[in-house]
């Protein structure tokens, strides 16, 4: 029996990268699944592959009508809603401030966080009502970014540090009904993509040499893999096992926050 035996979640962004793993790691420990993502063919197919614990629903997360519709469409099928997991994002591929062009500065703010930001408050409003029934909770993926400079550029990092602050806020204002919580990954070899407003819609953080970086620059030393990430997920939506957290953010950044000065991890001679 896994930790979330017949609950049921809504994942956002859920069908590939570590909203994919996620959705993975949560059918695996016994829940039903919905997921909301603007990618029809990948989420559909995800929902194949996964059978009828998987509910596919198509839309976008920056659109209130989408989240409320893919609220509706979950507790229709599942009955209730349990967790709500805001993980949909997209980076900025650490583009500088001076290298932002004058011209499209605006419109990528407002399209990152559109996504990264509004996407989250959005999803939250639509499920907040179903969540106080079943003294459930939310949870959001942060990233190191949002604690860290250097995860990417300004319009990411002030993103995600407004993901951070919107946590605590929520988790005020939302207990003692409804938990909420973070969990903020650090590397990740995913499809994660840009903003279309700079022209990395089609750009893959998969482009970049993470492995070589994260080896290097990191205490641990280790690329993880998407569902490396997902333990810390289940355990703040089971509420067995985390009846006691809110408003704080899990850092599972590989130990960014514990660099040396002269070497990324003091204890290479051990």
């Amino acid at each position: 029996m896994g930790w979330l035996e017949n609950k049921v979640v809504l994942v956002t962004g859920g069908a590939s990268g570590l909203g994919r793993a996620i959705v993975e790691r949560f059918v695996d420990e016994g829940a039903r699944v919905a997921i909301l993502d603007r990618a029809r063919e990948r989420t559909e197919e995800l929902a194949k592959k996964l059978g009828d614990r998987v509910a596919a629903i198509v839309g976008d997360v920056t659109d209130l009508a989408d989240n409320q519709r893919a609220v509706a469409e979950t507790v229709a099928k599942f009955g209730q809603l349990d967790c709500f997991v805001g993980n949909a994002g997209i980076w900025d591929f650490s583009i500088s401030l001076a290298a932002l062009p004058d011209d499209r500065i605006g419109n990528a703010f407002d399209e990152l966080f559109g996504v990264n930001v509004k996407g989250y408050l959005l999803g939250a409003k639509a499920a907040y009502r179903e969540l106080a029934k079943t003294n459930g909770n939310i949870i959001f993926t942060v990233s190191n970014a949002g604690f860290y400079p250097c995860g990417g550029g300004p319009l990411y990092t002030a993103s995600k540090h407004a993901v951070v602050g919107l946590i605590r806020q929520l988790a005020y204002e939302l207990a003692p009904k409804i938990r909420v919580n973070g969990v903020a990954p650090g590397a990740i070899p995913t499809d994660l993509r840009g903003p279309r407003s700079l022209d990395m819609g089609e750009q893959s953080i998969a482009s970049v040499p993470l492995k070589a970086a994260v080896e290097r620059g990191i205490p641990l030393g280790k690329l993880p893999e998407p569902r490396d990430y997902t333990g810390s997920y289940v355990l703040l939506a089971s509420g067995e096992n985390s009846s006691t957290a809110t408003g704080g953010v899990i850092l599972c950044e590989g130990g960014i926050g514990v660099r040396g000065f002269t070497d990324a991890a003091g204890g290479r001679n051990l």
